[in-house]
């Protein structure tokens, strides 16, 4: 799950952001395609890996890898148009994100409740796996880091996905030596905790955004720096 590791400044958007300007430039499409088909990819190596291991942290980072890959598509979609609405995909992805991560909290107890040991050596490979493909996707993703709403809650995505990842390796290693399970459900939970993070700094910098161009009221100092 993506968070905000060491808190996010909300910045203002620049003079031309209205318009788009620079949205729809060739080079970050092309890195988003290519962090797309890494989150793709991934996905469906974990999801299995998660479910034939048993194990929720993995189960919970194949989610996270999905939920990236349609990060990327939307903003895709979004890229070139106008700041409002590209506020408006990144207020959805946020709530999204959310919505995701309470699923894992859910879903992590379930498991919990209903016992039983992942396999820690799929758990470890296939984690180390998902680390290079994640630091892979960060770096590609590195230079967007300080854009608007949408391209900010890529990056955070991205980079926070690798930290999730060696928590993940971490958990496989604390599997296998203490015979519990409860090294990967906390794993889980955490993963879950960062996405809850990243999802509300993710809609608070869409709401600035939004209300920055007058599409929103001023209520309370949500989005405010």
């Amino acid at each position: 799950m993506a968070g905000c590791c060491g808190g996010c400044q909300i910045d203002p958007p620049a003079p031309d952001a209205e318009r788009g300007s620079g949205g729809g430039d060739r080079a970050w499409r092309r890195a988003l395609w290519i962090a797309l088909a890494i989150n793709a990819g991934m996905f469906a190596v974990e999801i299995v890996a998660g479910v034939t291991s048993g194990s929720a942290a993995l189960k919970a980072d194949a989610l996270d890898f999905v939920g990236d890959a349609a990060n990327y598509a939307v903003s895709l979609w979004v890229a070139g148009m106008a700041l409002v609405w590209r506020a408006r995909t990144a207020l959805l992805k946020g709530a999204t994100l959310l919505a995701l991560a309470l699923w894992v909290i859910v879903s992590t107890g379930w498991t919990a409740l209903a016992g039983g040991v992942p396999e820690p050596v799929t758990m470890g490979t296939v984690g180390v796996m998902a680390l290079v493909a994640n630091i892979t996707a960060a770096l590609i993703l590195y230079r967007y880091r300080g854009g608007d709403a949408n391209r900010r809650s890529v990056w955070i995505c991205s980079r926070n996905d690798a930290i999730g990842n060696v928590a993940v390796a971490a958990a496989a290693a604390g599997v296998f030596g203490t015979g519990s399970a409860w090294p990967d459900l906390v794993v889980a939970g955490v993963l879950a905790s960062l996405g809850i993070a990243g999802g509300w700094q993710i809609v608070r910098h869409a709401l600035a955004e939004l209300r920055s161009v007058g599409r929103l009221p001023v209520l309370g100092g949500i989005g405010a720096r």
